[in-house]
């Protein structure tokens, strides 16, 4: 039995002389492969950190396949890719929050209203005949006018005028219940 094998035996028993061997051989190894994806020291030393607490909490039922190094390396990379990830959504909230002013309860509610109606919006769109539903969507959502709608359909523009027409119709009759909704999320535009 090698060295690596005798100490993670050791470490299954809970012998913390073994642990502290480990800790001692890979540590610096570990924060310096850390620092190919950080260049943030004390963060690499964290998740180094980390790796060994789980080390230690999970030595009963720790499986090692590889080297316990390339085991503890793999870790290393895995917790600074979870450090960029974490780093770049905070980045993109940042950019949200400058853009679009902090979340607060106002723009919460504003987003559940929004989500609730596009929801019904989405349901009440499926009720429709797909003659009615590809022009209402290639002029309210795509944005053509009714002569380019006919261009692509092949039919014409009072073709497209009366489909239009009839969506709308079918519609409001499938979201009159949110009416109310509608108006609600209107005046919050106001404040």
């Amino acid at each position: 039995m090698n060295e690596e094998h005798y100490l993670l035996a050791e470490l299954g028993q809970g012998n913390k002389e073994a642990f502290s061997l480990l800790f001692r051989k890979y540590y610096k190894d570990m924060v310096l492969f850390g620092g190919n994806y950080l260049y943030d020291k004390t963060r690499c030393e964290d998740i180094v950190q980390t790796i060994f607490a789980q080390l230690w909490e999970n030595r009963e039922t720790l499986v090692i396949e590889t080297s316990l190094k390339s085991f503890l390396l793999r870790s290393v990379r895995n917790g600074c890719i979870d450090e960029l990830r974490h780093r770049q959504s905070i980045r993109e909230h940042e950019s949200y929050t400058e853009a679009f002013g902090p979340l607060g309860d106002l723009d919460t509610e504003n987003y559940i209203l929004y989500s609730d109606l596009q929801a019904h919006l989405d349901e009440a769109l499926d009720k429709l005949p797909e003659a009615y539903k590809q022009a209402f969507v290639m002029n309210r959502f795509d944005g053509l006018k009714y002569k380019e709608i006919a261009l692509k359909l092949e039919i014409s523009e009072r073709t497209v005028e009366v489909r239009i027409g009839k969506a709308i119709g079918l519609l409001r009759h499938h979201l009159k219940d949110f009416l109310i909704l509608i108006l609600v999320i209107l005046s919050l535009n106001k404040l």
